[in-house]
């Protein structure tokens, strides 16, 4: 675990610390985000909110009028589709992003406001925080990291052949270090990243008390 500089104070009165979690592709933020809550932290996905939005209505509706009736076949976005239209089109997906973003912002403001001010942190896994400045929302940023010859084993694994597609839009892994408030290793097993994040929690809640 490394600090690597002071963040913009976030916290909301008598609420926990606000943590943004971030990391390349295959770094292992979602095994870190789960650690975070065994831990005992609230944890929220950006990606699990996005697919949770693009099975409404509402946004489903928006969709089709924007891309026709083939993106939402018998009703239901086709997420395969969606992905199709946007990775071809990089204005297509500036217009996607300006349709979720505020979405995704109106559910993290709503499930802040209702956590216990008890709780040791309240952590936001999101993929582009500093491609999208969002950092400074946040008490403390985390940047989970790997080698990148365990980040492309893990993606192998996942089906995935090639980073290279997947990390095109995404700073470069020494750069999110760099902006971040911490910095974890996730080179090991997942008992040796909870471990850390544990540490970390501890040295988080220290400072949020000081």
């Amino acid at each position: 675990m490394t600090p690597a500089r002071t963040a913009r104070p976030a916290t909301e009165p008598d609420g926990p610390p606000f943590i943004g979690l971030t990391g390349s592709v295959a770094a292992g933020k979602s095994e870190a985000l789960a650690a975070l809550e065994r831990l005992g932290a609230a944890t929220l996905s950006s990606d699990a909110i996005v697919h949770e939005l693009l099975g409404t209505e509402r946004v489903r509706d928006v969709l089709v009028a924007r891309w026709g009736e083939e993106v939402a076949p018998e009703g239901v976005v086709d997420r395969s589709r969606v992905g199709a239209i946007v990775f071809e089109r990089p204005d297509e997906l500036a217009w996607l992003e300006g349709v979720l973003h505020p979405l995704v912002g109106e559910r993290v403001v709503a499930w802040r406001a209702g956590l216990d001010a008890d709780l040791p942190a309240a952590v936001v896994e999101v993929p582009l925080l500093f491609e999208t400045g969002l950092e400074g929302l946040f008490d403390a940023t985390i940047a989970v990291v790997a080698s990148d010859t365990t980040r492309a084993e893990r993606a192998a694994a996942r089906g995935t052949d090639s980073l290279d597609e997947r990390v095109s839009r995404q700073l470069p892994q020494a750069e999110k270090a760099a902006r971040a408030t911490y910095v974890v290793r996730n080179d090991g097993s997942v008992s040796e990243l909870e471990q850390e994040l544990a540490r970390l929690l501890d040295q988080v809640v220290a400072g949020s008390t000081a």
